[in-house]
């Protein structure tokens, strides 16, 4: 490999369309803007920067549906491989289940991660990564960016919050390890994240600098035991964060530039060997610092791949220019190629990289996925009070249902009007008091509300709007289609379930737990009260059956 060659592996990049070679005049300008005028389309990103991965979104028209995003890596792989010497492409998506997913129907979607750890079962972990996995496999897709492992101790986590399995450290490592193994299995890597840890922060490094004041022995017992788990288990591809962590690195260098944290606590302490990832380089958590620092910050940090920099010609051309004047190694570039070339060796890139109709269709949207999925969601559910005994909801009773999510609100009410219960749809949003006071007027001609909420503990206008729903003293069912976190704003509800989700196949299982299913899922957080000074819903909570 020319040194051109090598620099390419380093970079993990987004390409706008929905062919190697076909793009809209929006798309192929999208890429001109990004790499050049010479590159309008991913086979000539490819041909020009020789990268070792491309990553898949739908804002980009790269997820229009299974056969367009099969023929789009099989196009990929043979831009990638059309130099005799040209070595096959590793191609990622988020798709993590719940609340971040990136290709919905007709795959089979998991209910997401805190929905996993309310069921309490690796063996859920492991069937839903591997479901999953093989379904991303058909699609030409060898790596999936997930599971993220960080344990969540902080309510208000804008990073993390339902993404992550739960707060207890040795239940997170058990269930992110579990889909590590579920990943491998359908011949897809997993890549954990967010090492060190994203978990008691509130900051979401999309958007700003998250820090830690955790100390070291802190972090090591509460945030790395997943990670430290995930190694043992074989995990090819870990995620470094952009956080901060000074009792880590007191120089305040963000995670993924930081070589005290890559290299001294990822690779020497935990004996990680594997390929490391950073988080997006575009990240506004590292708008401070000057681009070509980022770059080789990064690769002096320990880091193997450097995902989507905010100007991928300039990122070669420093390292380029690092490599030539001495800055940087031969050796070093050398040491993070052959990691990237290894993790695609295993993963049979070399001998197969490409996939056919015929392994979409006899692995995408199986009955038998869709089954396990559909299993998850069930058994996540989350009955957290039933004092009144509202659920299930007798016969006869007319239902409205209000509150955050155009999609939510929707699903809800259709499956509960095709059950043959007469319901009501009122979507809110995050409403004004106008849109409070419309359903407000609809609750009190009504047998029972639900109303669905999500991080509602960072929207007053949502508690505004449960709280005068439950001033009615009509019957109310707040059901959380986010983190749990909620109930603590609402100590009068007397009916509350946690669902973890919005995804179709969570809210199926929260319309059957609404009509008779009963939720057998338990709390895989503590609930704090909203002052935060005592436990308002333990660890473990939730109600056997419908009963108190």
């Amino acid at each position: 490999m020319t040194l051109r060659d090598k620099v390419g592996q380093l970079f993990v990049c987004e390409v706008h369309g929905s062919g190697a070679t076909t793009t809209t005049a929006a798309q192929a300008t999208a890429n001109h803007h990004l790499y050049g005028p010479d590159v309008g389309n991913g086979a000539q990103l490819l041909a020009k920067y020789h990268l070792g991965g491309v990553i898949y979104f739908g804002w980009a028209g790269n997820l229009a549906g299974p056969q367009q995003i099969a023929a789009l890596s099989n196009g990929l792989q043979r831009a990638a491989l059309s130099d005799p010497d040209g070595v096959p492409l590793q191609i990622s998506t988020d798709q993590e289940g719940g609340v971040v997913n990136r290709i919905g129907a007709p795959l089979a979607v998991s209910p997401g991660n805190m929905a996993i750890g309310a069921a309490f079962s690796p063996r859920v972990a492991y069937d839903t990564a591997k479901a999953g996995g093989t379904e991303l496999r058909a699609l030409g897709i060898t790596v999936d960016d997930a599971p993220v492992v960080d344990v969540n101790t902080e309510p208000a986590n804008s990073a993390d919050g339902p993404r992550s399995f739960g707060d207890d450290p040795a239940t997170v490592a058990a269930l992110g390890t579990a889909a590590v193994d579920g990943y491998r299995s359908a011949g897809v890597a997993a890549q954990v994240k967010h090492f060190p840890g994203l978990g008691d922060t509130t900051v979401n490094t999309d958007n700003g600098v998250a820090v830690t004041d955790r100390t070291r022995a802190e972090i090591m017992a509460e945030d790395v035991p997943p990670f430290r788990a995930a190694i043992t288990a074989g995990v090819q591809s870990v995620m470094a964060a952009h956080i901060v962590a000074p009792a880590l690195d007191p120089s305040g260098a963000p995670a993924s530039l930081s070589r005290p944290i890559v290299t001294g606590l990822l690779r020497d302490t935990l004996h990680y060997d594997g390929v490391v990832i950073t988080d997006s380089l575009s990240a506004a958590a590292l708008s401070g610092i000057a681009p070509d620092r980022i770059v080789l910050d990064a690769i002096n940090a320990g880091d193997d791949e450097l995902l989507m920099p905010a100007d991928l010609p300039s990122a070669v051309a420093t390292v380029l220019t690092a490599v030539h004047d001495g800055t940087l190694s031969t050796a070093r570039i050398d040491q993070s190629v052959y990691r990237i070339l290894r993790e695609k060796y295993e993963l049979g890139l070399f001998t197969d990289p490409y996939t056919t109709s015929g392994a979409v269709g006899a692995n995408v949207g199986t009955p038998a996925h869709l089954a396990t999925m559909a299993d998850a969601a069930r058994r996540s559910m989350t009955l957290l009070r039933n004092d009144d005994r509202t659920l299930p909801l007798a016969a006869g009773r007319h239902v409205l249902v209000t509150g955050w999510g155009a999609s939510p609100t929707t699903a809800l009410a259709a499956d509960l009007t095709a059950a043959g219960v007469s319901t009501r749809r009122l979507y809110t949003g995050s409403p004004d008091q106008a849109a409070i006071d419309a359903a407000v007027a609809a609750a009190r001609a009504t047998d029972v509300t639900v109303v669905t909420t999500y991080n509602a503990w960072g929207d007053a206008t949502q508690r505004a709007l449960v709280d005068q729903l439950l001033a009615t003293g009509r019957p109310v069912v707040v059901v959380t289609v986010g983190g749990p976190y909620d109930l603590a704003y609402f100590p009068g509800a007397r009916t509350c379930l946690a669902a973890y989700g919005y995804q179709p196949v969570t809210l199926s299982a929260v319309s059957d737990a609404l009509l008779g299913t009963a939720p057998t899922g338990h709390l895989p957080v503590t609930v704090p009260d909203a002052a935060g000074d005592t436990t308002l819903l333990p660890y473990g909570s939730g109600l056997p059956g419908y009963g108190r």
